[in-house]
C-alpha cells in the first residue's frame, strides 16, 4: 500500500500554512520542526495493522507499505523522523517535492494508494489503480485485534455497469435488470485487486485465526443481493460479512462492525460514515462524473 503523509500524519496545521503562506513558509516550518514528533493521522491505525501482519506467519504474503509524498526530500525529514519515532516499518519513500506521486504506484507495485490530495486520488484511478481520498474522519473506535475492512460494493469492488441503470432509468429497473443478469457476474471494480490481495493473505490462515475481516456493506437490499453473492463466488474470494442494507444510513453498521477504513464511491455515503469509522472516497464512476 502507498500512503501520503497528510494520510499517515496530522498535517492539518501544516497544511494550513502552506495553503495561507506558501511554500517556503511551510518548508521552513517544517525544517524548524524537523524533530518534532507528527501526531497519528486517520490511516495511523491502519498502517500499524497492515504493518503487524508480517509478524504473524513467516510463510504469509508480505504487507508493505510506501510513502508517497508531494513534500521534498528536505521538508520531508520530519515525516521520516515521525516514522522512525513511532516504529512503522516503512522504508521506501518517493517525495516529488509538489509533482504529482501516481506515476510511481506501478514501479512500487502498490495495490493502493491512500491519499488527503483528491487530484491525486483521481489520476491513480484514472491509471487503473485503486485509490482513495482519506476524509477528515471519527477515529476507529474498534477494539479488535483483527484488521478490518469494509468496502461498498458497485462502483469500488464492483463495476459501476449497474449503477448507471439506476441512475439513468431508476431504482425499480435497476431492480429488474438486476434479477434478470443474477447468474451474469459484475466486472471488477478498481478495489477488486485489493480484495483479492487480502483474501491471499486470509487463505494463508485458518478461517477462524484470521487476522482480517472483511465486509461488503451496500445499499443494495433483495433481490438485488443475488447477483453480488454469485459474482464473489465466482471470484474465489471470501467476504466475511455481507450487510444489504436497502438504503439504510451505513454508518451505525460500519461503527458495529468495527471498520478501521471503509471505502465509498458515493460522497455523501462516505461523508456520512466518516462520522463513525475512518473513510476513504472512491471517485471513480457515475456517481463521479
Amino acid at each position: 500500500m502507498a500512503i501520503s503523509s497528510r494520510a499517515l500524519f496530522d498535517l492539518s496545521a501544516e497544511h494550513l500554512l502552506f495553503e495561507r503562506d506558501g511554500l517556503d513558509a511551510y518548508q521552513a516550518y517544517q525544517l524548524a520542526n524537523e524533530d518534532a514528533v507528527l501526531k497519528p493521522g486517520i490511516a495511523f491505525p491502519l498502517v500499524q495493522k497492515l504493518l503487524r501482519l508480517n509478524q504473524m506467519k513467516p510463510d504469509t504474503p508480505q504487507v508493505e507499505v510506501i510513502l508517497l509524498s508531494r513534500n521534498s526530500g528536505n521538508s520531508g525529514l520530519r515525516i521520516f523522523n515521525s516514522i522512525e519515532h513511532y516504529g512503522l516499518e516503512i522504508v521506501r519513500a518517493a517525495f516529488t517535492n509538489g509533482a504529482p506521486p501516481f506515476q510511481y504506484i506501478e514501479p512500487f507495485g502498490a495495490s493502493l494508494f491512500l491519499s488527503a490530495h483528491a487530484e491525486d486520488v483521481r489520476q491513480t484511478l484514472d491509471a487503473g489503480y485503486a485509490a482513495a481520498s482519506i476524509l477528515p474522519s471519527q477515529a476507529s473506535a474498534s477494539r479488535h485485534p483483527e484488521l478490518r475492512i469494509a468496502f461498498d460494493g458497485d462502483a469500488v469492488l464492483f463495476s459501476d455497469e449497474a449503477e448507471r441503470v439506476s441512475h439513468s432509468e431508476g431504482l425499480d429497473r435497476f431492480h429488474e435488470s438486476e434479477r434478470a443478469l443474477a447468474q451474469q457476474a459484475l466486472s471488477g471494480g478498481p478495489f477488486r485487486s485489493v480484495l483479492l490481495a487480502l483474501h491471499r493473505i486470509q487463505a494463508a490462515f485458518p478461517a477462524e485465526q484470521s487476522p482480517i475481516r472483511t465486509a461488503l456493506v451496500t445499499a443494495r437490499s433483495a433481490p438485488a443481493h443475488k447477483r453480488v453473492i454469485l459474482t464473489l463466488r465466482e471470484w474465489g474470494v471470501r467476504i466475511d460479512e455481507a450487510l444489504f442494507l436497502g438504503g439504510r444510513d451505513k454508518g451505525p453498521f460500519l461503527a458495529a462492525f468495527g471498520a478501521d477504513i471503509f471505502f465509498d464511491d458515493q460522497r455523501k455515503n462516505a461523508e456520512s460514515a466518516s462520522r463513525y469509522v475512518p473513510t476513504g472516497h472512491v471517485p471513480h464512476g457515475v456517481a463521479n462524473p
